[in-house]
């Protein structure tokens, strides 16, 4: 504690306003969780399920907390330096490359943990309604302890790897959505068969994610195995893993912590329209798009601000979108063979229900990197003294940013239609079924990049609106899931109401997929998120109308 970035990063964080209402939210919002299913009469519950229902809604919602929250601080404080220039003094400084990368570790691990203390007195409320044991609550405790520090030392590693703080928080969040959805996939598909190695390294895979962890210890088991019976030991499994893999991020993140951190000579290659003729015709043979040809002029009746925004944004430029609109195609053809080979054993809802996730997890995952900088770039940058000097309306300039982006999360979910379309081959019933999930699907793309614009519209920092975009979309389609996850402790009419707000709910709900074919959220979730989604809309419009005064 003698170190003085320790000193630094704590003083610095603990006395930001964001640290004040993180401490005081976690403490209300785990509290709010134990008081929903509190008992209000004088029986008490010798059975116990009822202490056991509150600890399963405590335990959830405590690691979605968790998951929100704890990479967002790690994931900003190297590239922070980079771009400050004060990385250059600290690697010059008589501290070695180990103080500096500890010290951080230490600073943000002692912020991480807040949560986890601010929730002990909700925990131990819990453990006061009797029917939980304190190996329980240790072994949950320990689980959430181990992913706060993976996900902080995966998140300095992806902090010294990137250049800056939104493209950090983008690839954070990228990486969370893989360890914890992504590697449960290939233990999905082979589970119940007569491959004993390949069962076991999927499984080992799977205990990357501390999803299943979790499940074991609230007592759920393992929800999607189709009635199978399910491997025990999750929360060692994955206490292990976590622990290696933390090991590895760091070891990285000490070998990239030196001068060189900041060398990035690259070649700059020679542009397409200064080779020689044949070589062009070469490359436009090979490229679909090739990335070193130089752009054409601007169209007469071609809005600038979507051009613009689709010429600097990386993954807005063609090659990339390209790119990420392949491996969704390969992903959504992986599942298209599973559901032509193995409907018997799977049923084709399950399948569906696999797709439902897959694309509402891109929508997450690439729509609030895509919109959230959309007006908050311009006021970080000073670009918008730039707009506001143009001849454009607000209109004009608010359509072409919300087009850049909305276009690249359509051509996403268009590259995941195939396995939908084998579905209405196998079975043409499910043809009025799929156009229903599109329509949910749809709205919710819409629903995502007005909100991740309107959240960027209000800050000053690209990097802080990023982080509320995923934290607020999150909860959205996560944090409702709460109430179905809690299963017996509400009743089916309050889960139902709660579920109305969940677009991804909807879609499962349509398709039938199990857990979610009893309930009825089409169309009143249509409803309620298109006309938020006009509401925010008007909203960002005025707000756009207000920043393009003159001053």
């Amino acid at each position: 504690m003698s170190n003085p970035i320790v000193e630094r990063e704590l003083v610095g964080i603990l006395r930001t306003r964001r640290a004040f209402v993180t401490q005081v939210g976690v403490a209300v919002l785990v509290s709010l969780l134990v008081l929903l299913r509190w008992p209000t009469d004088a029986r008490a519950d010798l059975s116990g399920s009822q202490a056991q229902q509150v600890f399963r809604i405590f335990g959830y919602g405590l690691t979605m907390i968790l998951v929100l929250l704890v990479p967002a601080f790690p994931a900003t404080s190297i590239v922070r330096e980079k771009q400050s220039r004060t990385l250059e003094l600290l690697l010059n400084s008589p501290l070695s490359s180990v103080d500096i990368f500890f010290a951080k570790l230490i600073g943000v691990l002692v912020i991480a943990f807040l949560p986890l203390l601010m929730s002990v007195p909700a925990a131990c409320a819990c453990y006061g309604m009797g029917g939980l044991s304190l190996q329980d609550l240790l072994q949950l405790y320990g689980v959430l302890a181990m992913l706060t520090i993976q996900f902080a030392a995966m998140a300095l590693w992806v902090s010294s790897l990137s250049q800056t703080t939104d493209a950090a928080l983008r690839m954070t969040y990228g990486v969370v959505f893989l360890l914890i959805v992504a590697t449960l996939g290939p233990y999905q598909f082979v589970h119940g068969k007569p491959w004993p190695l390949v069962v076991t390294v999927a499984l080992w895979v799977r205990s990357i994610s501390p999803l299943p962890a979790i499940m074991e210890i609230l007592g759920h088991g393992d929800i999607g195995l189709q009635g199978l019976v399910g491997a025990t030991g999750a929360p060692r499994r994955y206490s292990i893993l976590a622990a290696i893999s933390a090991a590895l991020f760091s070891i990285h993140t000490l070998s990239l912590l030196n001068p060189r951190i900041f060398d990035r000579s690259r070649s700059q290659g020679v542009i397409t329209d200064d080779r020689s003729r044949g070589q062009q015709w070469f490359r436009r043979m090979v490229f679909l798009v090739d990335p070193q040809r130089r752009s054409g002029m601007i169209g007469d009746y071609t809005n600038p601000v979507l051009i613009k925004e689709f010429r600097t944004r990386r993954f807005g430029r063609s090659h990339w979108t390209l790119r990420i609109v392949a491996l969704c195609t390969m992903i959504s053809l992986g599942l298209t063979y599973t559901s032509s080979t193995g409907s018997s054993d799977w049923g084709v809802e399950s399948v569906s229900g696999l797709m439902v996730v897959l694309q509402v997890g891109l929508i997450l995952l690439l729509t609030p990197g895509l919109a959230a900088g959309l007006i908050s770039t311009e006021l970080e940058s000073g670009g918008l003294a730039l707009l506001r000097a143009t001849p454009l309306s607000a209109s004009t300039i608010l359509f072409g940013k919300l087009t850049s982006a909305a276009l690249t999360t359509v051509l996403i979910l268009l590259a995941t239609l195939p396995g939908y379309l084998v579905m209405i081959y196998i079975q043409s019933s499910l043809r009025q079924q799929v156009l229903y999930v599109l329509i949910c699907l749809l709205l919710l793309a819409a629903f995502a990049v007005v909100l991740s614009a309107l959240i960027g519209s209000f800050c000053r920092r690209t990097a802080t609106a990023t982080a509320t975009s995923y934290a607020t979309l999150s909860t959205l389609s996560v944090g409702t899931m709460l109430f179905w996850l809690g299963g017996e402790t509400f009743d089916h009419r309050t889960i139902e109401r709660m579920l109305m707000f969940n677009p991804m709910a909807a879609a499962l709900s349509v398709m039938e997929v199990r857990g979610f074919e009893n309930f009825d959220l089409i169309p009143a979730n249509w409803w309620i998120i298109g006309s938020s989604t006009l509401i925010m809309l008007m909203i960002l419009m005025l707000r756009v109308r207000r920043l393009l005064a003159p001053q």
